[in-house]
C-alpha cells in the first residue's frame, strides 16, 4: 500500500511549526528510517499516517485514502503504530487480551484473531507469557507485547517508534528478525531512530529531517555516506561507516561484513 504526502505543514496550537512543505512517496514493501535530533519533525510526520495528527496544510494518503476524511479507528485497519513507550497502548489484564484486542475492533473473525495473536506472541517471543498482566513484565516484555499488539493487526504499514530505545543485543536482534520477516511478507516498516547501527543493518532508505524539512532522502549507503550534511542534524554515520571513510575504503561501509569485506581487499591487493 503506497504513502504519499504532498506538501505537508503542521502548525501546533502553540504556533511551532514543526513541518514545513514535506513531499514523500513511499512504496508499498519499503522498508524506510527516518533519522535526525530531536524536534525534527520525525514523530509529528508518521502521527500524520494514522490521523493522530491533521495537516495544516497539504495532503497525505494511504493508499486510496485521504487522512482527513477516516477517523484514527478507521485508519487503524491500515497503519498500526508502536509508540515509543508501550505504556502509552496497554492497558488489558493480559497479554494474550492485549494482543487480541486489535484484531477483534477490526471485525477478524475468532478464527483468524486466534492466527494473528499466535503468530505475533510467537514472533515476539512472548507465548509462555500470553496469561501475565502486561504491567508485571520487564520494560522488554511490555515493548514487546506493544508490538505484538500491532502485528497481530496484520496491517499493510507498520511504523516503529525508537523500538531499540532500552533494548538489550538479544532483544534488538529479535526486533531485527521481526522486520526481516515483515519484509518477506511485503509489509511496510517505516522507523524512527537514533540508533544508526540499526537503521543502516535494517533499513534499505534513509530520510533525515532538519527542522521539519527533509535534508536526505535516498539509499542507506547514500545517505549515511554523507557526513558533513548528517552533521546538521547532529547524526553521526554509524562507527564502520566513520572508520572505512577514514581508511579511505572504497565504497560506503553499512556493517562488520561489508567493512571485512573491504578491507581484505585493499590490504590484499
Amino acid at each position: 500500500m503506497n504513502i504519499e504526502i504532498r506538501d505537508l505543514c503542521h502548525i501546533y496550537p502553540n504556533g511551532v511549526e514543526a513541518l514545513r512543505g514535506i513531499s514523500l512517496s513511499i512504496g508499498t514493501g519499503e522498508q524506510v528510517a527516518l533519522i535526525g535530533q530531536n524536534g525534527a519533525g520525525k514523530t509529528t510526520l508518521v502521527k500524520h499516517l494514522n490521523g493522530l495528527l491533521r495537516p495544516t496544510r497539504g495532503e497525505v494518503w494511504i493508499g486510496d485514502w485521504e487522512t482527513r476524511q477516516f477517523s484514527v479507528s478507521r485508519l487503524a485497519a491500515r497503519v498500526g503504530y508502536v509508540f515509543q513507550n508501550p505504556d502509552e497502548q496497554l492497558f488489558c489484564k493480559t497479554v494474550e487480551e492485549e494482543v487480541a484486542f486489535g484484531p477483534k475492533n477490526l471485525g477478524f473473525d475468532p478464527v483468524q484473531t486466534a492466527a494473528m495473536v499466535e503468530d505475533a506472541l510467537m514472533l515476539t517471543g512472548l507465548w509462555d507469557k500470553r496469561g501475565v498482566n502486561p504491567y508485571d513484565l520487564s520494560p522488554t516484555g511490555r515493548k514487546m507485547t506493544a508490538l505484538a499488539s500491532i502485528l497481530s493487526m496484520d496491517t499493510p504499514i507498520i511504523i516503529l517508534d525508537e523500538p531499540t530505545t532500552g533494548q538489550d543485543a538479544a532483544t534488538t536482534a529479535r526486533i531485527a528478525q521481526i522486520i526481516a520477516r515483515l519484509r518477506k511478507r511485503g509489509k511496510t516498516v517505516i522507523t524512527i531512530t537514533h540508533d544508526i547501527d540499526f537503521c543502516a543493518e535494517n533499513f534499505a532508505r534513509v530520510i533525515a529531517l532538519l527542522q521539519g524539512q527533509v535534508l536526505l532522502d535516498g539509499p542507506a549507503r547514500e545517505v549515511l555516506g554523507q557526513e558533513e550534511l548528517l552533521a546538521q542534524t547532529y547524526v553521526e554515520p554509524p562507527q564502520l561507516t566513520r572508520l572505512g571513510k577514514r581508511l579511505e575504503l572504497p565504497e560506503t561501509i553499512l556493517n562488520q561484513d561489508e567493512f571485512l569485506r573491504a578491507y581484505r581487499k585493499v590490504t590484499t591487493h
